[in-house]
Formats: C-alpha cells, structure tokens, sequence
C-alpha cells in the first residue's frame, strides 16, 4: 500500500495595489534607493489601504483565487490555517474571520504564529491532518498587514516589510509526489533580537506604550543576519544530505525573502546557480509568512510535476526550517 502524502494542488495571491518604493521612502525617512538595495535588495513593497482592512482582507482575496483555480467550493474546504504574526485582533483566530468572511462553514481553523517561519510551520501541520486521513482538502494562507506594525522613522525596520497573502490547497496522493519531509526548529533565546514588545499579556498596551513606541517590529539587524544565513543554510543541506540530492537533482530552492544576501548565501552553500532560486524580493520586500507562497504563486507555470523543491525560511523566535516537497501538477 503507498503511503498517503499531502500534496498542493493549486495556490491563489493577492498583493495590495498601493507601491511604496524607496524613493518614497527616502521622503519618509533617512535612507536612499542605493542604501536599500546595497544592503536588503528591496526595490518596493506593496502596503494594504483603507479603513478597517486587515490580514483577513488580504487572505480572502488569495483564497477566493484559489477556489476558482481549484474548482471548490467554500463548502469543500474542511481546514484553513493561517500562518500570520499581524492578525485582525489578538482573537477570535484571524482564520477564524476568514471563514466567515468567505462563508467557509463547515471546517474548523486556527492561526500559527512562528514569524517568517509561519507558512512551514503551518504547511507541516495541514499536512499531518492530510497523512493522517482526518481531512481531505485543507488551505494554508499565509498573509500579513506587515505595514500595521512598522515605524515609518525608522530607518533599521521601515524598508524591509511589506504587505500581501497567498494561499495554497493540499489535498492527499498516493504518488510519489507532495511533501516528502522537514525539518522545523526553534531557539526562544532569540526573542531579544527580534520581537514587538507591548500588547501581549507582559506588557499590555498604555499610553505609555504608545509614547515609547513598543508597538512596531524591533529588530537587531546583525545577530538576526548571523543566524538566518547560519541556519537557513544548514537545514536546507541537511535535507539534501539525508535524501540524497545532490544541486542537480533540485529544480528550485524557496527561500524567505529576508534579505537578498542571506538568500544568495544559502543557494551557495546548497550550490545552486542563481536561476535555480525563486528570488521576488526587489519587488514585494520582506511580506513575513507570505513570502514563500507568494514565490510559489510566482513560478507556478515553470514548474513541473516533480520538481524537487527545498522551502527553506528563518524568522522570530528564534524560528527556521525547511520543508522538501515534490512538485504535484503541471500548470
């Protein structure tokens, strides 16, 4: 009997229509287009407008795509899970709003918050649901209202995020394709590198709070730098070693868009050529658990049933891992 494995079967986007480039930027705060990209990569990102839009706004809209892609309906979704650090409220489960908003009634929903690690941490856990045989179609949307929780004077943080969302189904096969393996860690030493201090239960939100400012990203650029390269680079070889692939055997690498010097760094130490790694960055910036989707959304016509993908990504937490996944369809 073959094993069952979850497989993506389609996947939906959906970026804002507003551009912030780093020309715009730069009149917002001191930095420049040359500063940006010598350092991050980014060229622009996309940022959610308009009153009373959130996260869910931005999910709705990649998996309304992604139900027409599919051929299903609302009614044939059984789990959603949203991978996001900027929900809608502190609860219900933005996933929660989704279903509703999309008038998903008969399935049940939860958010995973793991940062930019956030959409494989969810991907691995629909797909135990899908192995398992408890569910037969599940969505994962990563989506983020990054701009909500950016300081627009600081200089550090203001130019990496953006917003946007994108969603993918999975569903189970009993061929030799979808997600073979992960690896998924965690280091909560991290957590004084990279965190948002006030509106938790430590440290409600005050006017006080709000004076200093602790309701936007902080962020220590360097040790964050140092352990994403280090980390993204050793899971990822460390799903090649233990099945066996070799650069020629991987049709792409699916890094977090972080930054473009921690990708570059990974794809080098997987020894993959530059045309073997989805890179999107220069135009959507750092858009946390959606990154990953959003390239997949991206190279969906180039890729082909079995292609050998490694997703790799490093984010708050300290979080980091990387999922290998054959490809499942022909677009």
């Amino acid at each position: 009997m073959n094993k069952t494995r979850a497989a993506i079967t389609g996947i939906g986007a959906y970026l804002p229509e507003y551009v912030l480039d780093n020309f715009e930027l730069a009149k917002m705060v001191d930095t420049s287009d040359e500063w940006i990209m010598t350092r991050i990569g980014i060229k622009e990102r996309r940022i959610l407008k308009g009153e009373n839009k959130g996260t869910s706004d931005l999910a709705v809209e990649a998996i309304k795509e992604l139900l027409v892609k599919t051929n299903n309906t609302p009614q044939d979704i059984e789990l959603l899970i949203c991978a996001t650090v900027t929900p809608d409220m502190q609860f219900p489960a933005t996933a929660n709003i989704i279903c509703d908003k999309l008038g998903i009634t008969d399935a049940f929903s939860f958010d995973v918050s793991a940062a930019c690690s956030g959409f494989l941490f969810a991907l691995e856990t629909a797909a135990q649901y899908i192995q398992t045989g408890k569910v037969k179609k599940a969505i994962v949307v990563g989506a983020e209202k990054m701009s909500s929780v950016i300081d627009y004077t600081d200089r550090n943080t203001c130019p990496i995020f953006g917003d946007g969302a994108a969603a993918v189904l999975l569903e189970p096969t009993e061929e030799e394709v979808g997600i073979i393996d992960s690896i998924l860690k965690v280091d909560g030493q991290g957590v004084k590198y990279l965190h948002l201090k006030a509106g938790g239960s430590v440290k409600p939100a005050s006017h006080q709070t709000i004076e200093d400012k602790e309701h936007y990203v902080y962020q220590e650029g360097q040790p964050v730098f140092k352990f994403a390269v280090t980390k993204m680079s050793d899971t990822s070889v460390e799903m090649m070693e233990r099945h066996k692939l070799s650069a020629d055997d991987i049709a792409y690498l699916v890094p977090h868009q972080a930054n473009l010097r921690i990708i570059e760094a990974t794809a080098r130490r997987m020894g993959l050529d530059k045309n073997k790694v989805m890179i999107n960055i220069e135009k959507y910036g750092n858009t946390t658990a959606a990154t990953i989707p959003l390239c997949l959304y991206e190279w969906e016509k180039k890729l082909k049933k079995g292609d050998n993908l490694i997703l790799s990504a490093f984010g708050a937490g300290f979080t980091w891992g990387a999922i290998y996944l054959k490809w499942a369809y022909n677009s």
